[in-house]
């Protein structure tokens, strides 16, 4: 496995092995886990080459979050995505992926408005962005993306879609611990206190999948019950909101849901900022499949 760290190098890197057969990529801010590895093991099961990328990308990150502090591990990043399969890790310096002068950003749509767009201005244009010039380096090819950040996912499907790419969009479920929390960078952040208050997210997830699964169909009731949960273990809540599987667009208080939709949830525990989602009818709850692989 080669690590690279210039962008036009990696973009010969994959115009030499495409000749080969398909490239898959997986797009990650590094600070790797066994979550990362089931993207990486899912990309090898579709090409020959698997790329993935270890990048904390300034432009998604606002002027008060955690970007300064947000954990950099690349030797044992390498080290995880080695035994994972990867073909090439790619590690630019922000300075190689921003160039002086730089000025074109990717403008999101509605996809990116609600929960964490509202809550984090900017977040979803700094992510499109950076993973259209991922994408551009590579080239036509397979990205792998967990469905834990499903808005993100949607945002990228949807450029993709937009802007024509030749790019395969996979979406990799969860990885959960035994306890059901969904594995994640910032899991690192909590104290042993706050990791078992944060138990109660993915436990009011699977309340209200199960409430659903039993045939409640009413937006608010279902918003309340989760929230009522959290509540009683977190510090704060962005947000619990149900939405539409594929535009993630929230459904109003007084609606009744089909039989698909997403519910998410954004909430402070101690200073770390956790998400999580369940989609209604199209996945098992997240205590169902607790710490399986």
């Amino acid at each position: 496995m080669r690590i690279v760290r210039a962008p036009l190098e990696l973009r010969a890197a994959c115009d030499e092995a495409r000749a080969s057969g398909p490239i898959a990529v997986v797009p990650t801010m590094g600070a790797l886990h066994r979550g990362h590895a089931a993207l990486i093991e899912a990309a090898g099961r579709r090409a020959k080459t698997v790329v993935v990328t270890v990048f904390v990308n300034p432009t998604q990150f606002g002027p008060s979050e955690d970007f300064a502090k947000y954990p950099r591990t690349l030797e044992a990043d390498a080290e995880l995505a080695a035994a994972s399969g990867a073909t090439l890790v790619f590690a630019p310096d922000a300075d190689a992926m921003y160039s002086p002068g730089e000025e074109t950003r990717v403008r999101v749509g509605r996809t990116a408005e609600a929960l964490c767009g509202a809550h984090r201005p900017g977040h979803f244009e700094g992510v499109s962005t950076v993973v259209a010039k991922l994408l551009s380096l590579v080239g036509p090819s397979i990205a792998c993306f967990g469905r834990k950040d499903y808005q993100q996912l949607r945002v990228i499907a949807r450029m993709v879609s937009d802007l024509f790419l030749p790019i395969e969009i996979v979406a990799v479920r969860t990885v959960r611990e035994a306890d059901g929390l969904a594995l994640s960078s910032r899991n690192a952040y909590l104290s042993p206190e706050d990791r078992e208050r944060a138990a109660a997210i993915p436990s009011a997830l699977t309340a209200a999948a199960r409430a659903h699964a039993g045939g409640q169909r009413g937006a608010a009731v279902l918003e309340q019950l989760c929230r009522s949960l959290l509540e009683r273990a977190v510090d704060s809540i962005d947000y619990v909101t149900l939405a539409d599987a594929d535009t993630v667009v929230p459904y109003g208080a007084h609606e009744q849901i089909g039989a698909r939709a997403l519910l998410a949830i954004a909430a402070r525990v101690g200073g770390t900022r956790l998400i999580d989602n369940t989609v209604f009818g199209e996945e098992p709850p997240p205590l169902d499949v607790a710490g399986t692989p």
